[in-house]
């Protein structure tokens, strides 16, 4: 469907070459300072056109406030936004009327459906996601002023181009050694931690790939230029991490934190491969080494010594920096002659038109951040509900103090 989330629901419309693409957002704070400026910064680093490294197509992306906003605040009621699609060119895909194209959707949109768009992807279109985006922008703003979160992705791989391995994500740091060997240094080594808690959108934009390691940034550089070229693609993973969030979001047992994540990631085009924490790289190491025990932090708080956990256990946030991989595939559009069939299963070659990224993980970063802050927003939304039904009612006596938290910190 076309709606995500539970108390803040965002439901986006539009396909790749219609007249506008957009959402409505509904369970939004009232009260909260807003312009169309909290939102175009993100969907200007979404936008194509930015760089030798993504398509030509040229839009501005430029949105516009529908309803939901009066003189600058929320009012509590659906925020409607659009943006315009400006740069159309749907004769560009005259050629899916007889092909479907390899590893794209125009052949399972029409099984689904009886019909599909005529030009371009349609809904399974990246232009989906400016409604999503959108929509992150404004659920980022409530987190960050109210709660001080901080979202934060960038991209850790191309095609086999890795960070290195002293600052990757747990699960793309090999295990070495014999099988029998359990041996096993932390997976958040310490430059991996600094970046996880440092790392600014500022210091990712640095870089037309988003990748925040110069040396490996020109090497991924090369490498996206090199498949445009040759009028083909290459894939890649976007990291992403989480700071501030407050311990006990999570619906268990089927709306587990990390399995919305998952279901917002994996919800993205192109996305193939969702983990969180030390992701596969866990299941090669012991409970003994993987087990994160508990501290007390400087703040008095309590806390994990590692975060193997990635933030989450049980399903619920524990107040760790929350970090997650996403891997998106290479894109399916080439210019590329490709042996194929037509709809009627006469067999064929198709070159595609039209313009598309040669690598689609540069772009998807803001649309990374934007799914977690869905997630974070809607997550939170419930717990208060919860913890607010809770207040009001009188403090329980009736039980052991070690299964009750105080008043005043539930």
């Amino acid at each position: 469907m076309s709606t995500f989330g539970t108390l803040y629901r965002v439901t986006t419309y539009g396909e790749s070459h219609c007249a506008s693409v957009g959402a409505i957002i509904d369970g939004c704070p009232p009260g909260l300072e807003l312009s169309a400026a909290d939102i175009q910064t993100q969907l200007s680093r979404r936008r194509p056109g930015q760089s030798n490294l993504t398509t030509p197509r040229d839009e501005k992306d430029l949105v516009q406030l529908q309803s939901g906003v009066e003189q600058g605040v929320t009012l509590g009621t659906p925020i409607g936004l659009l943006v315009r699609n400006e740069d159309q060119r749907p004769k560009d895909y005259t050629e899916t009327d007889l092909y479907p194209r390899p590893s794209h959707a125009d052949y399972t949109y029409l099984e689904k459906y009886g019909v599909k768009a005529s030009s371009g992807g349609g809904r399974s279109s990246a232009r989906e996601t400016i409604g999503r985006v959108a929509a992150g922008a404004i659920a980022e703003t409530y987190l960050k002023r109210a709660y001080g979160i901080e979202i934060v992705a960038f991209v850790s791989s191309v095609g086999k181009i890795h960070l290195p391995s002293s600052i990757a994500p747990p699960s793309a740091v090999p295990v070495n050694g014999a099988d029998d060997n359990d041996d096993v240094e932390d997976s958040l080594s310490p430059e991996f931690r600094k970046l996880l808690a440092t790392i600014s959108r500022a210091e990712v934009d640095k870089y037309t790939t988003r990748c925040p390691h110069p040396e490996t940034s020109e090497r991924m550089t090369k490498r996206i230029i090199r498949a445009k070229d040759a009028q083909d693609s290459i894939g890649g993973t976007v990291t992403c991490v989480i700071r501030n969030v407050p311990a006990g979001l999570g619906e268990p047992v089927f709306d587990k934190f990390e399995a919305k994540l998952g279901h917002a990631m994996l919800s993205i085009p192109a996305t193939k491969a969702f983990e969180i924490g030390s992701g596969f790289r866990g299941t090669e190491v012991p409970g003994s080494k993987h087990n994160d025990a508990f501290v007390r932090k400087a703040d008095g708080r309590l806390g994990t010594a590692t975060n193997w956990s990635g933030g989450v256990q049980g399903g619920i946030t524990n107040g760790e920096d929350i970090y997650f991989r996403v891997g998106f595939k290479s894109p399916a559009t080439i210019s590329q002659a490709q042996e194929t069939a037509q709809y009627d299963g006469t067999p064929g070659s198709l070159a595609a038109r039209g313009r598309h990224d040669p690598c689609v993980v540069p772009r998807a970063v803001p649309i990374v951040e934007a799914m977690a802050a869905l997630v974070v927003m809607d997550e939170l939304l419930i717990q208060n509900a919860r913890k607010t039904a809770a207040a009001l009612l009188p403090a329980i006596t009736t039980l052991p103090p070690t299964m009750v938290l105080p008043k005043g910190k539930q």
